[in-house]
């Protein structure tokens, strides 16, 4: 099948144009997740000129554990590259808008983490995985335990599209989560 013809689904396991499937190896180890001081920024080369990974301090009061953002592009539609240290995560918040507007999608790019709405079991977040957040649903994310964790952010533009920041996750409730990342139902 040409290579423009091959189903959709994980990137990294695509063959590129001009090799055949079974020149590939798809067992090779995994590296370890990259930490925000060895990876200046996760945007292509042609792109970094002014941006670059910076403590979230802007919304440090909203995180338990340090952040890092790195924005991707401005616009209609930000996106940007948010990191987690090892046991961060951020409060329990809503993101609101009306029109279409205030969705929010988190996509996995590196390390391990959580994602849990309201009423529901954790998500297990590894690379490639993606979640769509309806507006005006309470949830929160952040790094497992034992893993950096990083995540493009971004929300679906629209009338009054606003966060609101509510409690913190509890140290005793993280600590209840497996360390290494099952969702707690299929343990």
């Amino acid at each position: 099948m040409p290579h423009s013809e091959r189903p959709c689904g994980n990137p990294s396991r695509q063959t590129p144009p001009g090799t055949r499937r079974e020149d590939v190896s798809w067992d090779q180890p995994r590296r370890r997740a990259r930490t925000p001081e060895e990876t200046p920024c996760q945007t292509p080369p042609s792109s970094r000129s002014s941006r670059s990974v910076r403590a979230n301090d802007a919304y440090a009061q909203y995180f338990t554990g340090r952040s890092f953002n790195a924005p991707i592009v401005d616009g209609a539609v930000p996106v940007a590259n948010i990191s987690f240290e090892p046991s961060c995560r951020n409060n329990w918040h809503i993101h609101h808008g009306e029109a279409g507007g205030g969705d929010q999608i988190l996509l996995c790019t590196a390390g391990s983490g959580w994602f849990q709405a309201e009423g529901e079991e954790p998500i297990s977040m590894v690379p490639g995985t993606a979640i769509r957040v309806p507006a005006g649903t309470k949830h929160w994310h952040g790094a497992k335990a034992d893993s950096w964790f990083s995540h493009l952010a971004f929300l679906t533009p629209g009338e009054g599209v606003r966060n609101e920041w509510l409690e913190p996750v509890t140290d005793e409730y993280y600590a209840s989560l497996p360390p290494h990342g099952e969702t707690p139902s299929a343990s």
